[in-house]
């Protein structure tokens, strides 16, 4: 049942906070899901916020903590002392959620809250994750996992599993792990099933040895292609000598997804570093400025452009008047060459795609574009009477200038790529600041030809 917040009930739960109504205010939100409980934590002011999650159960309290905003759940920890935060939150998540919440605590905060956990091995699971480099598959996984020896019987393992799954909220996977704990296989349900009435039976003979695992150091965009490509929902995560030390879901590659979509969207559209509505201006100006530098500089030069070209325009000066078409017509056709290029790198389908091959294919779909757009060009300016010098000059630039940022499009996030660089980077600004530049010049260039042809 789904659940809306309207204006009404907010203002009844603002009204229960500043009288201290507490039964009220849990009779409202307790039965609610813990990603709705987070919505109206959103909707209220932080000490508000505040004041709310300490009536809350601290299991109801720690999954609501979750399904808030970043910033915003720094913000609501700021508050809290260092026992509330390992009583309330800390101590009923997972261990990968848990280093995520640490990770926006100040180091002394941080270093308090672990010391005030009451479960040792959980302060341990903590640090190691910690310590793994963010972006990496180590940083991303949770030490929580079910695993069985591949020497045990099949009676002895249910025995195991059985403990162990206690300490786990979501048992995706049974692993089978030999005596150093290096990972063999999974244990298949079905198999456990068939052959849990057998005493002597050893897990080695019924496990799957066929499975996709991913080494701690693993970059995390490679982790969420191997899940796609394989079609799981949890990846076991091993060491540099093989041994089985945690587990990544699939709840985890969506956020890795949503924050790489972020970043592109951000990348594309000339934000140099991750920002939010929330930051500061001096942040987002930071942030904007150095793209639009760039863009400044490329208007620059494209105004000296014009200006050496001063002489066409003064034979015609319709021929202004086709400028803005040009150089749209550049910046489109390269971003959106762009844009499939690094959906095609993101998603790792063009990784074994020779950069000759994508560039050919790249120049077909260009030069169809060009005649079909420089055709129609041609056949307007006709129907408005323009001059053969400009009728040409327009369609043969706007036919090149396709060809040219096509493959600017295409070529540039594949170089970036290559040298390790976000071709995200090529969208946006990059792209369409390049391509206006080329795209004048080519213009001006042909125009120069074309009426020293027909004057």
């Amino acid at each position: 049942m789904s659940f809306e917040l309207t204006k009404g009930l907010l203002d009844r739960i603002q009204n229960d906070v500043e009288v201290g109504r507490d039964q009220d205010i849990l009779a409202v939100v307790s039965e609610l899901h813990p990603s709705d409980i987070g919505g109206v934590l959103g909707r209220l002011r932080i000490d508000e916020a505040r004041y709310v999650l300490r009536l809350l159960e601290e299991e109801t309290a720690a999954e609501a903590i979750l399904e808030l905003d970043e910033d915003l759940r720094e913000r609501l920890l700021e508050g809290l002392t260092s026992q509330e935060i390992a009583d309330k939150v800390i101590g009923h998540i997972d261990s990968d959620d848990a280093a995520d919440v640490m990770a926006d605590l100040p180091e002394a905060k941080a270093k308090e809250v672990l010391d005030l956990l009451d479960d040792e091995e959980q302060a341990d699971d903590i640090e190691e994750l910690l310590r793994y480099q963010e972006g990496t598959a180590g940083a991303l996984m949770a030490k929580e996992l079910v695993s069985v020896r591949a020497d045990a019987t099949v009676a002895r393992a249910i025995v195991e599993m059985r403990q162990q799954a206690r300490e786990v909220d979501h048992v995706y996977t049974v692993y089978v792990v030999d005596k150093d704990d290096r990972l063999i296989g999974t244990l298949p349900l079905k198999e456990l099933l068939f052959s849990a009435e057998s005493t002597r039976t050893l897990i080695k003979h019924i496990c799957d040895t066929d499975v996709v695992s991913v080494r701690v150091d693993t970059d995390a965009e490679q982790v969420v292609n191997l899940m796609k490509k394989y079609d799981v929902v949890v990846l076991p995560v091993v060491d540099a000598t093989g041994c089985l030390v945690g587990r990544i879901t699939v709840d985890d590659v969506m956020d890795v997804m949503q924050e790489e979509a972020e970043e592109d969207y951000q990348l594309a559209s000339g934000i140099s570093e991750d920002v939010d509505a929330t930051d500061s201006p001096l942040v987002q100006t930071r942030a904007r400025l150095p793209w639009l530098l760039i863009g400044l500089a490329g208007g620059v030069l494209s105004s000296q452009i014009i200006g050496l070209y001063e002489e066409e325009l003064r034979i015609d000066p319709k021929m202004a008047f086709f400028m803005p078409l040009i150089a749209a017509t550049a910046g489109n056709v390269g971003v959106q060459s762009s844009a499939i290029v690094v959906q095609g790198l993101a998603a790792g389908t063009l990784q074994n795609m020779r950069v000759g091959a994508r560039l050919w294919k790249e120049l077909r779909v260009a030069v169809l574009t060009a005649l079909i757009c420089g055709t129609l060009i041609f056949a307007v300016n006709l129907a408005l009477r323009q001059s053969q010098a400009l009728s040409y000059t327009v369609s043969i630039a706007l036919c090149t200038v396709i060809l040219t940022a096509a493959l600017f499009g295409t070529l540039i996030p594949l170089v970036l790529d290559r040298i390790k660089v976000d071709p995200a980077l090529a969208t946006g600004p990059f792209v369409t600041t390049l391509n206006d530049i080329f795209g004048l010049l080519t213009y001006f260039s042909v125009g120069h030809i074309m009426y020293d042809l027909f004057h």
